[in-house]
C-alpha cells in the first residue's frame, strides 16, 4: 500500500527518513513529503506558503498512486487509483484529516501520530506566535517532560537538520471540510507521549468535536515522546506497516 507521510512543524519529509526503510521492507510504498513552506520552496523569493497549497501537495502524491498519472479520475469524477494510507505527525494531523476529506474514495485509513484534527472554521495551528512572517521552533524548554525525554543529542541534531521555520500563512490558515464521507475513514490515533486512555477520555468529553462524528476511530499505543520517528523509528514502521495491512 502506499503511505503517505505528513511532516509535522518545522519538519520536512527527511523527517521521515529512518522510518521508510521498515515500511518498505514490509513491502509498502512510503512516500515522504516535504511540504512547501517546511523545506519546499523555501528562500527563492516566492509568496509564502499556504494551508491550502500544502494540501494540494499531499492530494497530489495520493492522486499519482496507483494510476502511474497525477490527478486522473473516474468516470464519475473522483480520484482513481490505489487507497492509501495517510500519516499525519502532529499538527499535520489536519492536514491528513484534511486529505481524507478531500479524497475520501482514496483515503483507506488515516493515522493521527501525536495529534488531532482542528475543528472547521479553526486556525490550523494557532500554538505558537509568529514573528516577521514565520513561525520558528521555539526550542526544547517548550517540549520538556515526556514530549522529549526520550530524544538524544544525536535525535536533536537529526530534527535540526530536518527543521525550517513555518509561514505564518500556514498556521494561520482557516481549516475548511467539504465532504461529509470523511467521517466513513477509519481513524487510528497512535499515541506517543500521552496514553491510549488520555485520547480516548479527550475523544468521549468532546475535547476533539471534528473526530466525535468518525464512524470508526481506534487507539494505538507507542512507547516514545513526541518525535517517534527519531526515537522510536522502527517501532513506528512497524506499527504504520501494521495499519496498512488491515
Amino acid at each position: 500500500m502506499r503511505i503517505i507521510l505528513i511532516p509535522g512543524l518545522w519538519l520536512d519529509g527527511s523527517a521521515w527518513d529512518a522510518v521508510l526503510p521498515g515500511l518498505r521492507a514490509a513491502g509498502h510504498d512510503p512516500v515522504a513529503i516535504t511540504l512547501p513552506g517546511q523545506g519546499g520552496r523555501d528562500g527563492d523569493g516566492e509568496a509564502p506558503a499556504t494551508l491550502d497549497e500544502q494540501l494540494d501537495a499531499i492530494l497530489a502524491a495520493i492522486d499519482a498512486g496507483g494510476t502511474g498519472k497525477t490527478g486522473e479520475t473516474s468516470e464519475a469524477g473522483e480520484a482513481s487509483g490505489d487507497p492509501v494510507l495517510v500519516v499525519g505527525h502532529s499538527a499535520a494531523s489536519t492536514l491528513a484529516w484534511l486529505a481524507a476529506d478531500r479524497r475520501p474514495e482514496r483515503v483507506a485509513r488515516v493515522a493521527m501520530v501525536g495529534g488531532m484534527p482542528q475543528a472547521d472554521g479553526a486556525a490550523y495551528a494557532p500554538f505558537f506566535e509568529p514573528a516577521d512572517g514565520v513561525v520558528a521552533f521555539p526550542g526544547w524548554e517548550a517540549f520538556e517532560g515526556p514530549d522529549s525525554d526520550d530524544l538524544t543529542p544525536e535525535h536533536r541534531e537529526a530534527f535540526a537538520a530536518a527543521s525550517h521555520t513555518v509561514p505564518e500563512t500556514v498556521v494561520t490558515g482557516i481549516v475548511r471540510y467539504t465532504d461529509a464521507r470523511r467521517h466513513a475513514v477509519p481513524v487510528v490515533m497512535v499515541c506517543p507521549e500521552y496514553s491510549p486512555e488520555d485520547a480516548k477520555a479527550w475523544l468521549d468529553a468532546g475535547e476533539i468535536p471534528e473526530l466525535t462524528p468518525a464512524q470508526h476511530v481506534s487507539y494505538a499505543d507507542i512507547d516514545s515522546g513526541h518525535w517517534p520517528m527519531f526515537s522510536a523509528p522502527d517501532a513506528l514502521a512497524q506499527l504504520l506497516a501494521s495499519l496498512a495491512y488491515r
